[in-house]
């Protein structure tokens, strides 16, 4: 579950940018959003006088098959962390930002991966 500052924009940011659909939503204070197997609930913000920007120190990391075509769909709508690339480490992937400032990183095995 992810906090956000503002659920409507959000919803519409993964709903629009991402393809997302919001299969449930309880007001303003909560939402499920589905994308084939990957669900994704998001919150109205808690504490934000303790913690007035969205904190999250790592990535949520999507696994998919099809990662070259999600770059080409993806990659002029969204603001890009980082490109597309093949890693050392077995993966082919790339990263945005949500309209939260969330890292999101999309990516797949590498066809010449021993992972």
């Amino acid at each position: 579950m992810l906090e956000v500052s503002d659920l409507k924009e959000s919803i519409a940011f993964y709903e629009e940018k991402l393809g997302f659909s919001c299969t449930n939503k309880m007001g303003d204070n909560w939402a499920m959003l589905s994308s084939g197997k990957v669900d994704l609930m998001l919150s109205a913000r808690f504490s934000v006088e303790k913690y007035p920007q969205t904190v999250l120190t790592g990535s949520i990391y999507l696994y998919t098959n099809e990662v070259d075509q999600l770059w080409e769909r993806l990659k002029d709508k969204v603001e890009v962390s980082y490109p597309i690339d093949s890693f050392d480490y077995g993966m082919r992937e790339f990263g945005i930002l949500d309209c939260n400032g969330y890292l999101i990183t999309i990516g797949q095995v590498s066809e010449d991966s021993e992972v």
